[in-house]
């Protein structure tokens, strides 16, 4: 099966090297004939490194399966067409339903999209049914998730069809709903959002946050962290994209800190700038290793992301295990939020909920009906 990948950015191209690593031929699209350049030579450069290391046996043969086009007709005989463009539900809607004119009626059409709705995306389609979301995690050729996401219209053999091809390409797929943030850029937020409060709030300074994340709790990167790493154009509009898609759910409330480091063009390490200094000769501020301090910002973090997983089980989000699976293959969080859930204690989860609520009165931390349920049982 030949495989189209529209788009040829950071995940556009890792998708393509992972179909192609897979043994397919691979059309990479972009209109921009400068991207498709870079694309191509980043991609061969990279693909020789990799038989350089053993890890690859003939980077030759791989290089061989791209076609990189400027021409969206060169989808024609694709039986699955990767979409991976801006965070834009017209620009998508619009792309999908010039490609699906090129297409055969037995083509699969999928969106790498992180936050947006794929009954949406395929409501801009004459053949809604083959439409769903593949949502790889960056980079694509490392990273072993990859979310399916069934759009209402969806007919759940394509489901069944691309999870088969999933797992002979080496990723590890879980079927989610078709709701806002899927599962781990939803069970996420707390992660950031809880972080920035804290640190708002002056409880704690953000290298002491990032440390008892990371020594206390075993999360490879803390919060802050990860959120220079991810880039705030990134993690930033997401946070805002899940907000307003949940109905301006309290629990997902974007941060005015965040935002305004959007606004003065500090990134994160991309830029130079985020909420740490990058530049040449800065050095990095200390934490204050304070046990009582940290176990208690862990606690408040950890018991947040616990109630959101058990909030989208009790939805029918996702089962158990692919929730568990998610959060650990995803984003590399040191054990399954359900399975930590179980480990502390349920009640003793819903202990610290409760008594943040009565601190704060606030929506944002309220517990999941299912989690008082599990901690009465």
């Amino acid at each position: 099966m030949k495989v189209g990948v529209i788009g040829c950015g950071a995940m556009g191209a890792g998708i393509a090297q992972v179909a192609a690593v897979a043994g397919h031929e691979v059309v990479v699209y972009d209109n921009q004939a400068d991207a498709l350049k870079k694309a191509e030579a980043n991609l061969s450069a990279t693909l020789r490194k990799l038989q350089e290391k053993g890890k690859l046996s003939d980077a030759a043969e791989v290089i061989s399966r791209f076609h990189f086009s400027n021409s969206i007709h060169s989808f024609a005989d694709c039986g699955l067409v990767i979409e991976a463009i801006i965070e834009n539900l017209e620009i998508k809607k619009k792309i999908f339903s010039e490609v699906e004119k090129v297409v055969s009626d037995n083509c699969l059409l999928a969106s790498n999209t992180s936050s947006l709705s794929i009954t949406s995306i395929a409501a801009a389609c004459q053949k809604t049914n083959r439409v769903i979301g593949l949502h790889f995690f960056n980079p694509a050729p490392l990273m072993a998730l990859v979310e399916m996401v069934p759009a209402v219209q969806s007919d759940l053999h394509f489901i069944e069809e691309a999870k088969i091809l999933m797992q002979k390409w080496g990723k590890i797929p879980v079927v989610t709903k078709d709701t806002p943030g899927f599962i781990v850029n939803r069970l996420a937020r707390p992660f950031y959002g809880e972080a920035i409060r804290i640190f708002e709030e002056g409880i704690a300074d953000m290298p002491t946050i990032d440390w008892a994340m990371t020594e206390i709790g075993g999360f490879r990167m803390g919060p802050f962290t990860l959120m220079d790493y991810i880039g705030h154009d990134v993690n930033y509009i997401v946070t805002e994209t899940v907000f307003q898609s949940f109905f301006y759910d309290p629990r997902y409330k974007p941060s005015f800190s965040q935002k305004r480091l959007l606004e003065a063009g500090w990134l994160g390490r991309k830029s130079g700038r985020g909420f740490y200094n990058y530049t040449s000769g800065t050095e990095m501020p200390n934490p204050s290793k304070d046990q009582v301090l940290g176990t208690e910002i862990f606690e408040r973090i950890l018991a947040m992301l616990i109630n959101e997983a058990v909030e989208a089980l009790h939805l029918k989000i996702a089962d158990e295990q692919d929730l568990d699976l998610a959060v650990t293959k995803g984003v590399n969080y040191p054990k399954g939020l359900l399975q930590w859930g179980k480990e502390w204690g349920w009640a003793s989860v819903l202990s610290k909920l409760d008594y943040l609520y009565d601190q704060y009165h606030e929506d944002r931390y309220r517990a999941s009906v299912r989690l008082r349920q599990l901690a009465k049982s």
